[in-house]
């Protein structure tokens, strides 16, 4: 006697699996700008200096970087619900870490285990919707899985500042715990395991020694400034450790036929064009995050939910842009797509350049709302523009070298912007403030100064300069989109659509 299975049963688990998937994709999303709003509050309380600040957002995206790549070596290995499950208490731990973190190191360890456990995430939730969507149904898959990752990127400062000035810095991890626990109970309930039968390759030694090339790259930027360059060991130490791995892999790469990150397709010209572009627009999407709120707070005086709702244009105009675009029919050619999100996201910065301290909030809404509006036009049209003319045997493996390009764009972007930022306003405080003596020019016109007077005068140069920094970084953030912005003169246009 056959056992009937109930329809709104199984159409309750389908339903269940992806609003599951679809809710890990945006926490994961969320988590990497939630503390963009809240650093101040988060520096206060642990004690972190300025050059610190960004460790919060780089440690996240590094960590994920990092494991993103061995996802589906460890679904095979293991299984998938295995690995989803483990990475979501992995994520819960890390988020209990970081509310009890005491420390600068305490909190960005609790912020890299974080990011590790994201790494498998986010592609293992698209692996679930491809296979609880029908196969007419998978090409909206990618537009409904980007328009969630990016409502979570825009949405995290929001969220993060309205958390931190109401309920303390700490409500940021107790906000994603029901999250993570909603997700970890529906996966066990709804999802199936799904394991190869037999457990598939992967390159270890060419993992281990990019791995260990960008490791020391990114901590030789994100502890360069503090440890003052090569006048430190350490900075040598990170430096031949950065050199050495990339040394390695390169020549792994030419040694052997198969390794983690298939170059192969890189041979494809629209490919290895689009990705280049893509590693500049996560070297803006999240920079200008990290540099906006800080501003806002620390220079121009915002409460820190007001820092935050003041990013919600731009994330608005992001999601909207994304979500149009992805609508256009393919017989539009697609170039024409990334020069206005170019141009959009150019004018956004140089908006931006016109910066200043006697400015109301309304310069910020406008540049930022450009900005994003280009950012979120380029997103699909550098997808289309990738894949394209890849052929459908690469996909898999071109997807995860194009993901990682803006995960290391980002990182490295923020760890560079902020390197600039603090070189730049130490020379600027030194070029407004060489003459700020008791005795120097100022006080011929206002008489001697006493000390208070003298520490005054100095806390509002020092406010100028880093003003002034601040924009340096956006002028440096919107020379690098000009630069790649020649490149879509060089992309194919696809002799059929796809």
């Amino acid at each position: 006697m056959s056992t009937l299975v109930n329809p709104s049963r199984v159409v309750w688990r389908h339903r269940a699996l992806i609003a599951a998937g679809l809710l890990a994709t945006y926490m994961q999303a969320y988590n990497i700008s939630l503390p963009n709003a809240a650093v101040l509050h988060v520096q206060g309380a642990l004690s972190m200096t300025d050059d610190e600040i960004g460790w919060v957002f780089s440690s996240y995206i590094a960590g994920g970087a990092i494991v993103m790549p061995m996802t589906h070596w460890l679904a095979g290995r293991f299984g998938r619900k295995t690995v989803f499950q483990v990475s979501i208490a992995i994520f819960a731990v890390a988020l209990g870490l970081a509310t009890l973190a005491t420390t600068p190191l305490e909190f960005v360890f609790a912020r890299i285990l974080q990011g590790a456990a994201s790494g498998t995430l986010a592609p293992l939730s698209m692996a679930i919707l491809l296979d609880e969507l029908p196969p007419l149904r998978h090409g909206r898959i990618g537009p409904v899985w980007s328009v969630t990752a990016m409502l979570g990127i825009v949405s995290g400062p929001a969220m993060g500042g309205w958390l931190s000035e109401y309920y303390g810095w700490r409500s940021l991890s107790y906000i994603s715990l029901p999250i993570a626990g909603a997700v970890f109970l529906t996966m066990a309930l709804c999802l199936k395991e799904k394991k190869a039968e037999k457990s598939p390759a992967f390159d270890f030694f060419g993992f281990a020694t990019f791995s260990i090339g960008i490791a020391g790259l990114q901590m030789m930027l994100d502890r360069g400034e503090r440890m003052e360059w090569f006048a430190s060991t350490e900075t040598w130490v990170e430096g031949l450790a950065a050199l050495l791995g990339f040394y390695l892999y390169a020549v792994h790469v030419f040694t052997r036929k198969d390794h983690f990150l298939n170059t192969a397709v890189l041979r494809d010209r629209n490919f290895s064009l689009s990705t280049v572009m893509f590693f500049v627009f996560g070297f803006v999407l999240l920079p200008t995050l990290a540099l906006t709120s800080p501003m806002l707070e620390e220079l121009l005086g915002y409460p820190a939910d007001t820092a935050g709702y003041l990013t919600i244009p731009r994330g608005a105009a992001l999601v909207a842009l994304l979500i149009l675009t992805w609508r256009v029919p393919p017989r539009i050619d697609n170039r024409l797509f990334l020069f206005g999100g170019m141009a959009l996201v150019i004018y956004g910065n140089w908006r931006m350049l016109g910066y200043s301290p006697l400015m109301d909030s309304l310069p910020v809404i406008a540049a930022g709302a450009l900005q994003g509006a280009g950012l979120g036009i380029l997103l699909p049209a550098l997808s289309r523009a990738a894949f394209s003319t890849l052929d459908p045997k690469f996909r898999s493996a071109g997807t995860v070298v194009f993901n990682l390009s803006r995960l290391y764009g980002s990182t490295i972007g923020i760890a560079i912007v902020q390197i600039f930022f603090y070189s730049n306003t130490q020379s600027m405080h030194l070029a407004l403030a060489k003459n700020l003596r008791p005795y120097g020019a100022v006080a011929h016109a206002t008489g001697h100064l006493a000390g208070l007077q003298l520490a005054l005068m100095n806390e509002l140069v020092t406010g100028q300069a880093a003003i002034i920094a601040v924009i340096g970084q956006f002028k440096l953030l919107m020379i690098a989109m000009l630069m790649v912005s020649p490149l879509v003169l060089f992309l194919r246009k696809p002799r059929t659509s796809h």
